[in-house]
């Protein structure tokens, strides 16, 4: 692969004699995939036997792993049930490193296409709150598809400035990640058709946009919490730099170092001292970077940088609920079809948005002018001009258990049926009547709606098989 001249020579200042390794490894031909189970659904374990191909575990997560099947993940229906994340293997790293646990409040800053995101709501178990939050519209539409898919019960999905969410919740996450916007450098074999693209200029400017977003990150860690940055670049100016100025401009932070049984410890400062602005030389030859982590193509995944930062103190942040307003009177619709639908207790709060009747997670703060496209689960669609009524959101059976359906129709990949309801058709069954989950290996993909012995198709039209 025809590499930059600038480029190769900024490599060999940086790896010196292991530059010779890394180009090696960077001309491998790509022969493996990521995927990752979601645990929110099925154990990895599950999820290997289930799979038509073998998958081998990466370091990277506990949940990961790669295959050299060449199969189409858009047309599996497992893949449909949001039994599985099709996800670079280190990209899984950073959510390694951040380690959530249930309960937590967290916040993925810069969240799209939700591979992270989703992550972190595996290890949330549903317990305490995912607020992913994307700036670009379009990104941010990509990630909530992502979020419903996968099943995630306790998430927000946002789209605005990170500015806007550090005024709103300050000092709030227990966890935050700011997979900061980069200029890509460890992609480039997955995407070479970006390297003509690549300047020293792009570098320059996407860490000088990095700094306003670590900024407002720090904002939304609460004292005692945690913040992992990571890229996915080689380049020093986003990345050891980048943690260098952090520091600089935030002393009740402190780096940690991160023990990992993958990659390699990041450069030091004397490594990188030319790459950063003389006037922080001094200061940064009291922090120690190798604390942070680095993945080259050499050490088994594509290129990515992460750090561990916490923030000292551990005082309490009180947290000021939602609380939906008096004259929400069609909310009571949403709870009555989730209680005919499903026979678990729903935890938190049903509030109506528009047209569509919402299951709020309890830890759900009240916030201004933050552009929420969705929290919690959607759980119903009202409709009707003259008698209002309410319909099921795909998400509600997407975030649901076949087990807490009252009426489900569990169909194995080889059934004929299971195709023909990813592809929209109506199909056969002798199931009850009524609004029922279809599952695939026991696992929800949808749901129809049963009449005699047919049940009418509810698939969304966006999301169906070609015939």
């Amino acid at each position: 692969m025809s590499l930059p001249p600038l480029f190769e020579s900024r490599m060999r200042r940086l790896l010196g004699t292991e530059y010779a390794a890394f180009f090696d490894a960077w001309n491998r031909p790509l022969i493996t995939r990521g995927i990752r189970a979601n645990t929110l659904k099925l154990s990895a374990d599950a999820l290997w036997q289930l799979l038509p191909f073998e998958v081998t575990a990466v370091s990277f997560s506990p949940t990961g792993g790669v295959t050299t099947a060449g199969f189409r993940a858009g047309s599996d229906p497992l893949h449909h049930a949001g039994a599985y994340y099709m996800q670079e293997p280190s990209a899984m790293s950073a959510v390694t490193v951040l380690a959530p646990t249930p309960g937590e409040r967290v916040l993925d800053l810069c969240a799209a296409p939700g591979g992270k995101s989703t992550q972190i709501a595996a290890a949330l178990q549903g317990n305490g709150l995912l607020w992913a939050n994307e700036y670009v519209p379009a990104r941010a539409r990509i990630l909530l598809q992502n979020m419903e898919r996968l099943g995630v019960r306790n998430g927000v999905v946002s789209c605005g400035d990170t500015a806007r969410l550090a005024e709103n919740l300050p000092n709030w996450f227990n966890a935050v990640l700011a997979d900061v916007p980069c200029s890509g450098e460890g992609m480039f074999r997955k995407e070479p058709d970006a390297i003509p693209d690549w300047s020293e200029d792009t570098i320059r400017l996407c860490a000088e946009r990095s700094h306003g977003i670590l900024d407002n990150a720090a904002r939304c860690v609460r004292p005692g919490g945690r913040l992992v940055i990571s890229t996915c670049t080689f380049a020093p100016e986003e990345n050891e730099c980048a943690v260098i100025r952090f520091l600089h401009d935030h002393p009740d932070f402190t780096l940690h170092r991160i023990d990992v049984p993958f990659g390699r410890p990041a450069f030091d400062a004397d490594n990188i001292l030319s790459f950063l602005e003389p006037e922080l030389h001094d200061f940064a030859k009291t922090v120690d970077t190798a604390c942070c982590r680095r993945i080259f193509p050499c050490d088994g995944g594509e290129g990515h940088f992460i750090a561990l930062l916490h923030r000292e103190g551990n005082s309490a942040v009180p947290v000021t609920p939602f609380v939906p307003p008096r004259k929400d009177t069609t909310a009571p619709l949403g709870q009555s079809l989730y209680a005919d639908c499903f026979t678990d207790t729903p935890n938190g709060t049903f509030a109506t948005f528009g047209n569509t009747v919402h299951l709020l997670p309890p830890l759900f703060p009240a916030t201004r002018g933050i552009n929420i496209l969705s929290a919690g689960i959607p759980v119903a669609e009202l409709c009707g001009e003259r008698t209002l009524r309410a319909e099921p959101c795909h998400g509600a059976f997407q975030a649901a258990t076949a087990n807490s359906c009252r009426r489900v129709l569990s169909l194995e990949l080889t059934d004929p049926r299971l195709t023909a309801f990813l592809r929209g058709e109506e199909i056969a069954t002798n199931t009850p009547a009524g609004f029922t989950g279809v599952a695939v290996n026991g696992i929800l993909t949808g749901f129809g709606k049963v009449s005699g012995t047919k049940l009418k198709n509810h698939y969304p039209k966006s999301l169906r098989l070609l015939k």
